[in-house]
């Protein structure tokens, strides 16, 4: 009875293996596209503003991240990654509050204006008005972030998941020592 539960988890497991592979090959497929589009939208804004109206030396002297990408695992599952803006927290980083004395009266514009900076956009780098193939760039930049956070994630799960496969032919080897 045991060995017959154990064959059908092993054939799920092994299903959701193939369908997570399918996936990858698909966002990978997907991923190339997204760069290849970049890169071609960058050579298009190139043409259009000149060649060194683009380049590393237009970039900020102080450049900060648009985005993170966060990993966070699960008890008993894989490590999956996701991107998030810079400026916000996730509700792991926030904690509770601490119990502390607060004043009341004071100066609190400074505590402000010192709190909210705001990132600048890197395409006023390149000037006031750029070209929308720089924009598509950016877009396409943007979302190939996305596509290698979600083919990380999908890659720790498949690995996952032959560990747990492997498990589970051990253990069937070890209750059932017939043909497999």
């Amino acid at each position: 009875m045991e060995v017959s539960a154990l064959r059908e988890e092993l054939d799920s497991m092994f299903l959701q293996l193939l369908s997570d592979l399918e996936e990858l090959e698909a966002k990978r497929a997907a991923l190339n596209a997204r760069v290849e589009e970049g890169w071609l939208s960058l050579a298009k804004a190139r043409y259009a503003m000149g060649a060194k109206s683009v380049g590393p030396l237009q970039y900020a002297s102080r450049m900060e991240p648009q985005v993170c990408v966060r990993a966070s695992e699960a008890q008993d599952g894989p490590q999956t990654f996701r991107v998030i803006k810079a400026d916000s927290q996730t509700p792991e980083e926030l904690g509770p509050r601490e119990a502390s004395l607060r004043r009341r009266k004071g100066p609190t514009k400074t505590q402000e204006s010192g709190a909210s900076v705001v990132p600048q956009d890197p395409l006023n780098w390149f000037g006031i008005l750029v070209p929308h193939s720089l924009r598509q760039a950016q877009a396409s930049f943007r979302d190939g972030l996305q596509l290698a956070a979600d083919i990380a994630s999908l890659q720790t799960r498949i690995s996952w998941g032959r560990d747990q496969l492997r498990g589970l032919q051990k253990r069937l080897k070890e209750l059932d020592p017939g043909p497999a």
